[in-house]
């Protein structure tokens, strides 16, 4: 699973929900409609992101924009890349890169060394940048994880989804628990960060299960470790399977406890939980899924990636054969685009924001946005405070720990 933060990562608004106590709500910096002051010009942009659309076969649950078992495509994929990323016209340097899917490390090594040399010619990357790229354990081997490395890469994302065998069956992976295992010492051995995924909630997965789950993986000793309660959305084949009662979803009590249980076995192990779904060691935070909560500008390319550039927000044809067809025809890739007022991307910012265990500061929001988070959100934000789903001081707003097992429900009212 891609980092979510951005499907999660590139939808821009999803965000999170919580709970506490309320102080300061008549403090200056959160009462009344305070002065607009105009908001700082987009910067540009200093994040990027590149859709590999290739799968050795899709998952259950997957709603992402891949195609499985067409490998004849990709000499193809690369040579439209190629021409999008020309469309930049110069090189744009980068703080943070990232390579997701899909699986990039899908493609054969000659591939995956074209697919970073190209990447790098339009997107070099700064002095002491990130570059992420991901990879299912399966196929990623030692020489895979030394090829990226030459290349600059400094960090996997690795979809382990599991170390429980049967539970790996259940999520349709492809991959072993020792598999998973020599993915992360792969990662290790060439010298990158590495980043692990997991899910809970499966049918019939039980507490035992999930503790187990948290604690092989901490043993692996990964930097940074994402967990995903699994959800079924329409089009995936778990959603038909729901349809005809062979999936059975778990207790929402369950989850809740499952997601709860996950944050304290994490905090106990030393990992800082610094986002709805995400937790690091010190110092080891994903910087490139960051500039998606500050709201922060960021160029994409390739089949289904979005892009958020001058407050515009465009998203490529999620199709492979439809992006291959416009660009082969010299005509744009772009699907769906967004302009968005100076009040909506405030507004994005705050739910971003809110994903993060900080909160959003009222001071430094103001000073982006020229919007106060109150004169936005007043009465929803006291209402949730009031019902305890986040907490209030002089200084921020941020959810509570409740307020972390609803905040899907939350974002709707805020926008």
């Amino acid at each position: 699973m891609v980092e979510q933060a951005v499907r999660e990562r590139n939808t821009s608004r999803r965000a999170a929900d919580g709970r506490s106590g309320v102080s300061g709500l008549e403090n200056s910096h959160v009462s009344g409609n305070p002065a607009r002051r105009p908001s700082a010009a987009p910067a540009s942009p200093r994040s990027a992101y590149v859709h590999v659309p290739f799968c050795a076969h899709r998952c259950g649950y997957c709603n992402f924009a891949v195609v499985a078992g067409r490998e004849d495509l990709i000499p193809a994929y690369l040579e439209a890349l190629a021409a999008e990323l020309s469309g930049l016209e110069v090189p744009r340097e980068v703080d943070t890169l990232y390579i997701g899917g899909g699986t990039p490390t899908q493609l054969a090594a000659p591939q995956l060394d074209q697919l970073c040399r190209l990447v790098a010619r339009w997107h070099p990357l700064a002095a002491a940048g990130e570059w992420t790229v991901e990879a299912n354990p399966e196929g990623f081997t030692p020489t895979c994880a030394e090829l990226l490395a030459r290349h600059g890469v400094t960090r996997v994302s690795l979809g382990v989804q599991s170390l429980d065998a049967a539970k790996l069956v259940k999520l349709e992976r492809s991959h072993s628990p020792a598999q998973a295992a020599h993915s992360v010492a792969a990662a290790r051995g060439a010298g990158l960060r590495a980043a692990v995924d997991l899910i809970f909630g499966v049918a019939d997965e039980t507490l035992d299960v999930w503790r187990r789950d948290v604690a092989a993986a901490v043993a692996l000793e990964p930097d940074h470790l994402s967990t995903y309660g699994l959800t079924i959305e329409k089009g995936t084949a778990f959603w038909a399977r729901r349809a005809r009662g062979s999936w059975q979803e778990l207790d929402e009590e369950l989850l809740r406890s499952m997601y709860q249980e996950g944050i304290d076995l994490l905090e106990a192990a030393g990992f800082e939980h610094y986002e709805v779904s995400n937790f690091a060691l010190p110092g080891r935070r994903s910087r490139h899924n960051q500039v998606y909560w500050e709201g922060a500008s960021y160029y994409a390319a390739g089949p289904g990636a979005a892009r958020y550039v001058d407050g515009v927000r465009e998203t490529n044809h999620a199709s492979l054969r439809t992006y291959l067809r416009r660009i082969a025809a010299g005509a744009s890739p772009v699907a769906e685009r967004e302009s968005l007022d100076e009040e909506a991307r405030a507004r994005e910012r705050l739910i971003l924001g809110l994903r993060r265990l900080q909160g959003v500061e009222f001071a430094a929001f103001q000073a982006a946005t020229g919007y106060g988070v109150f004169e936005l959100a007043g009465d929803v934000l006291r209402a949730l405070a009031a019902e305890g789903v986040v907490a209030i001081d002089d200084r921020r707003i941020r959810l509570t720990r409740e307020g972390l097992l609803v905040s899907d429900s939350v974002w709707p009212a805020l926008l």
